[in-house]
């Protein structure tokens, strides 16, 4: 097998192609006239032209959304071939065979059309059609371009359309995209549980609006983190339930147009028992191929992802921030030095990494929100841009969650002593010795430590107001994570 051109390669003008040596090139035709492509390479005339109409985004469509197509075309085939469209058999494998490369990702390389294209992805699937077709091409022992034997539009698009396959490929290339990221979700929530039990003992300031409030431990606030992931990782579970539904079979619009009533009964299980993802046909073709509102609510999920990582990454910044002239409650993992001019400063760097990943997903949901809602009449032309985004952002969030869990979370420490002190020192703590001495007498132990620059410690002690050892059991991490106080039926 000639293994074609590589993705670099491929992505430039078709000037530059046809100006080769005669002999390195083979001419393909369309309505529009001939152009002249590599010998060897598995695309065709369609894709030459995307390559030079559209070199906008500078790389390839996403390599999951290429296995899908593939999936979905081996899907097609199969059906084709079950309702008699090649009886011979070598043909049929052939074709079979070249898609079943495609969805294992092994002809990725050959799918070389931009990301942002015009048609409503029209130029993916030809580049599709083509490779697949040049490639069962070379299984049967033939050159490429020899179309009349295997076409691409003949027999690899044989009753389907861009609009029910791409639509459907975008779909399971979803799903698989975002069950990667649920797994990553959840090990991200376990690291979060695992620190949760390792500081489960360690009794510091909890803080509102930036100022002291009541005490709290650090193990209550990495499980509060972690609580937070498990519900992203359930939500983005749920998200496959969504997508599940499809249009394959629809052609144009949804009604089937140059499609066998056999050919749009089957097609869909072949789908499902090729990919073991319970695919469903759509009720209603024609609506399903109209509207992508989909598409915009697994990214309001996704989104919902991003901010819970945006969030706390804010809080680990912020809890680390100092070390000494900060919160410094607890040390992330030095990653790299943090300045060319600072000796000794270490930048909380993979946070901030991370938040600019999120950061991204937030706009790109939003860029989903605006592309669903261009679509017109019968179909969304703008779908190219809702896979660019929406797979992106499954990426972003995976690789997110995977390097703020490894490089980050779990090497996280407490910073025990520093903890204790601004406990014996805050306000807050104060709050947590309220139950035993009332508002009012609260507030004359606040007064009596401000009066003599003691810490809340001393002077509690100090003052009378508490012996030592109401004072450890006030604070200890059983009282201050204890769902409220024993009522005795008088206030204290």
């Amino acid at each position: 097998m000639d293994s074609g051109p590589s993705n670099r390669d491929c992505l430039r003008p078709t000037a530059s192609v046809t100006a080769g040596n005669a002999a390195d090139t083979r001419v393909e035709r369309d309505a529009l006239g001939e152009v002249a492509v590599p010998a060897g390479a598995l695309w065709g005339v369609h894709t030459a032209r995307s390559i030079d109409n559209f070199p906008i985004a500078g790389r390839p469509v996403h390599p999951e959304l290429v296995r899908a197509y593939g999936a979905v075309k081996l899907a097609c085939a199969r059906t084709n071939r079950r309702l008699g469209a090649w009886p011979e058999a070598a043909k049929a494998d052939a074709i079979e065979n070249a898609c079943r490369e495609m969805a294992d990702g092994a002809l990725t390389e050959h799918v070389v059309v931009d990301a942002l294209q015009g048609g409503a992805g029209t130029s993916l699937n030809m580049n599709v059609n083509e490779v697949l077709a040049n490639h069962a091409l070379v299984l049967l022992g033939l050159a490429p371009g020899r179309y009349d034997r295997v076409s691409p539009l003949d027999d690899i698009n044989l009753h389907q359309s861009t609009n029910d396959t791409f639509p459907t490929a975008l779909r399971l290339a979803a799903i698989r995209l975002i069950q990667a990221l649920a797994g990553e979700v959840l090990a991200l929530q376990e690291a979060f549980q695992a620190a949760e039990k390792a500081f489960a003992h360690v009794v510091k300031v909890g803080r509102t609006e930036m100022q002291d409030a009541v005490l709290t431990t650090l193990g209550r606030e990495m499980g509060a983190y972690a609580e937070a992931f498990n519900r992203d990782r359930w939500r983005i579970y749920k998200c496959e339930e969504r997508l599940r539904v499809v249009n394959l079979g629809g052609t144009a619009i949804g009604t089937g147009l140059a499609a066998p009533r056999e050919f749009i009964f089957r097609v869909v299980d072949e789908l499902r028992e090729i990919t073991g993802v319970g695919f469903a046909r759509a009720e209603n073709l024609v609506e399903a191929t109209q509207n992508a509102d989909v598409f915009v609510e697994v990214s309001g999920i996704l989104k919902a992802c991003a901010t819970s990582l945006v969030k706390v990454c804010g809080d680990l910044r912020l809890l680390s921030s100092g070390p000494e002239g900060g919160l410094g409650e607890i040390r992330l993992p030095p990653r790299q030095a943090g300045s060319s001019i600072m000796p000794g400063k270490v930048n909380p760097v993979i946070p901030e990494a991370v938040t600019q990943a999120a950061t991204l997903v937030m706009g790109h949901d939003q860029v989903i929100a605006a592309a669903v809602a261009a679509g017109s009449l019968e179909l969304n032309p703008f779908l190219p841009l809702v896979a660019h985004c929406l797979l992106e952002s499954c990426d972003l969030l995976a690789r997110s969650c995977g390097t703020l869990r490894e490089h980050c979370v779990n090497g996280l420490e407490a910073d025990e002593a520093r903890c204790r002190r601004q406990v014996e020192n805050s306000t807050a703590t104060v709050t947590a010795l309220a139950p035993l001495l009332g508002y009012e007498g609260a507030s004359h132990l606040l007064a009596y430590a401000r009066e003599r620059g003691l810490s809340i410690k001393e002077a509690a002690i100090d003052g009378g107001f508490v012996t030592p050892e109401q004072f450890d059991e006030l604070t200890s991490p059983e009282a201050v994570c204890r769902l409220g106080f024993p009522w005795s039926g008088v206030q204290p």
